[in-house]
Parts: C-alpha cells; structure tokens; sequence
C-alpha cells in the first residue's frame, strides 16, 4: 500500500525527526480523535505545517511512542520485497562481522525493522515482534527467512513485556517446522549448549554477552569459577571449556540449573562443577564469611532498573553486588560484572562499582569497559539501544 494517511505534527516539533531519530512520541503528533480509531501497526506517513515529509512510518495511537520509522521514502511499498532486502542486508552485515550461524540476526531499529528481534541458532531461527507494525509483517518475515536461509524451524516467541506496552497478546508458536525441528543448539567456544526456544528466557540464549563471554573464558586456565546469576551457566561452563579448575554456579532457577547441569555431562566436564540453588546476594553474603576465595568472580544479573523510577534503587544494587563480590575475587583475580539495564546509566553504573570496590577495601583496575557484541549494533539517535554495559576489573 502506497497511498496511506498523513499525520500532522504538533506545532514546533519534527526537530528530533530532522536530526535523524527514527521515533515519534505521542505528543509530538496532532491526535485528532480519527487517529486513535486507527489499526494499531498501519502504515502512515508525517507532516509538518510546510507540507515537508518525513517517510513511511508504523503507527500505533496507544502507545507511547506513536510512530516508527519504517523507510525515509514517504511513498515506498512495504511489501514481500521490501522485507526481503532488509533481512537480505541484516544477514549479509552477520555474515561478515560473525564467524559462526549462532548470532542475532536482526536488532531492532538498528536494522531499520523496528521492534523485530531475530536470533539464529544454526538452522532455526526465533523471532521477537515487539511492535504491532512489525507483529502485521510477521507472515512476510517468515517468507523472507525461509528464502534466506536455510532454516527447518521458525519459532515465534512474542511473549516479552514490550508487546503489552504495544497492545499485543502474548503469543508463543511455531511458525514454520515442527516442535522436534524447533530444538536448537548453540556451539560457542568449544561448547554445546541446548536453548529452550519456546519456553527459555528471551529466545532462549544472550547472544549479547558472547564476546565478553570470550574474554573471561580466555582467563579461565586452572582459575577457580564463581559465576553468579549464571542462568543456564553460559559464562561458567564456557570457563570449565578453558581449562577452570572448579566452576561454582550459583541461580535461583532450579530449571536453569538442571540445564547447566545437563549440559556439563554432555561436554564431558560434570565433575568440576558445583551448583548452588540461592539468591544472589545471599549466595555472596554467606560466601563472604567463609575462607573460600575465587581467581574470577562473575555477576551478571538480571535488571536492577527496570523503569526509570527503579534506576537510584538499582544502582544501589549494582554497588551492593559489586561490593560482595569483589571481597570474593583472590589477590590478582578478576572480576567481571554487568548490567542490561538502560535506565542505569552508564557513569553512574561504573561509579557504582567503584564504589562497591572501595567499600570492599579492594583496588582494582578497569581491563576492559564496553557493551554487546557487533551482532547487537546501536542506533546512534537511540541511546536506548546501548543498554548492556559490562565491565573486566583486574583486583590487586
């Protein structure tokens, strides 16, 4: 559809859309009643006062951002083709930043297909559709990938929190394959790991952390583990891989666990690992006051701000961690810490752990500061999307 309907902007705004933003709130739009009768995810274009155009953008008008760039040509037919040459370019861009098929294939905005996430595990794929423009589109999507790739399962995991902001259901199914074609493995650092594509956390894996995963991997030899919040144990196991003389893994997910252990007996490394049921901080709190010392040390929880109102709350919980787990990490060990929440920026985040360290009468030293890996890129009017933040201390 080319001819679609024009919105006008509020008096004063389009700035931002100027500038380069690829999002339009609310209340930067005139919203006639008209508007807010309108099908959630339809295809409208923008408009100032001077009649400039601003391109073919998904609207929504119950959501808090209303409107999100699709192409900067006002008149462009989103069609079978157009969502083809996007995929098109997203899986050429991993094919030469990515050296295996386990990578995420498609970042949202960042990829010009706002809301979409795509993980590729091998030959399936998982999709996340956050916004409902990108949740219209998904019958196309699922053609464009079958054509791409060679791909036996298309697994749908539109369950996150984002789709309800967008008012969307929750809906977990398999698009293309069968239930036994949607198991998925993922092959990282010598490592086979089973992902849960219907019912893990996500799509089932945080291809995010991949790269850091590699740099404390790389310090593993003879070392002794300690890795907290370790979900399905990706940071531990891959250090046992390395050449860890013991991993701990500590999660309060018996599920989680039961996979970590799982996946230790089918690699052949069960005997060097230790799994402990517990909160984290209690988990730390208790260590702390026994003899036991770590040469790494590795937090990476989930969320502490959640919301903007939650960022002061979770920056104290970064410190508190930081702080716990620093008393932990031997003389001359590591310790690597992290935080995927945007709200937390990021100077207060690393004043933060400076200030645990301090409070824990450890000095260290910052190896390594950064994000997620190449596979997850950032738009650069977007902040938003450089959520992950992760930190390699070296402690005297």
């Amino acid at each position: 559809m080319t001819q679609r309907p024009a919105l006008k902007l509020a008096p004063g705004q389009g700035k931002r859309l100027r500038a380069g933003s690829p999002w339009v709130f609310s209340n930067e739009i005139v919203m006639k009643p008209d508007y807010r009768q309108m099908d959630k995810g339809g295809l409208v274009r923008l408009e100032m006062d001077d009649g400039s155009r601003f391109g073919t953008f998904m609207f929504n008008p119950h959501s808090l951002i209303a409107a999100r760039l699709l192409d900067r040509d006002p008149a462009v037919s989103i069609d079978q083709a157009w969502v083809f040459r996007k995929l098109e370019a997203a899986a050429a861009l991993r094919a030469r930043i990515c050296d295996t098929p386990y990578h995420r294939l498609v970042h949202a905005e960042a990829d010009g297909l706002p809301g979409l996430i795509i993980d590729r595990y091998g030959d399936v794929a998982v999709i996340q559709a956050n916004t409902a423009g990108i949740d219209r589109l998904l019958p196309m999507i699922t053609t464009a990938l079958r054509a791409l790739l060679p791909l036996r399962a298309i697994v749908a995991r539109n369950d996150s929190p984002a789709r309800a902001q967008e008012g969307l259901k929750d809906d977990v199914r398999i698009l293309s394959g069968t239930a036994e074609d949607a198991i998925a493995v993922v092959e990282e650092g010598g490592v086979r790991f089973t992902v849960d594509t219907s019912g893990g956390q996500k799509t089932g894996w945080f291809y995010d952390q991949r790269a850091n995963r590699d740099r404390v991997a790389a310090l593993a030899q003879g070392a002794r583990v300690l890795d907290v919040c370790s979900h399905v144990g990706a940071f531990g196991l891959r250090c046992a891989a390395a050449g860890a003389e013991a991993v701990t893994l500590v999660d309060s997910s018996a599920p989680a666990l039961a996979q970590a252990r799982d996946t230790a007996l089918a690699n052949g490394f069960a005997g060097m690992i230790e799994l402990r049921r517990d909160d984290a901080f209690d988990a730390l709190g208790q260590l702390a006051g026994t003899e036991q010392r770590f040469d790494i040390v590795i937090c990476d929880p989930p969320a502490f701000a959640k919301s903007r109102k939650d960022a002061e709350t979770g920056l104290r919980a970064y410190g508190r961690m930081a702080r716990l787990a620093a008393m932990l990490v031997a003389p001359g060990g590591f310790l690597f810490t992290a935080s995927c929440s945007h709200h937390a920026a990021a100077d207060a985040w690393a004043a933060s752990i400076a200030a645990g360290l301090h409070r824990a009468r450890r000095d260290g030293r910052i190896l390594w500061s950064g994000g997620a890996g190449a596979d997850h890129p950032v738009h650069p009017h977007l902040p938003e999307t450089a959520y992950l933040k992760a930190m390699l201390l070296h402690l005297a």
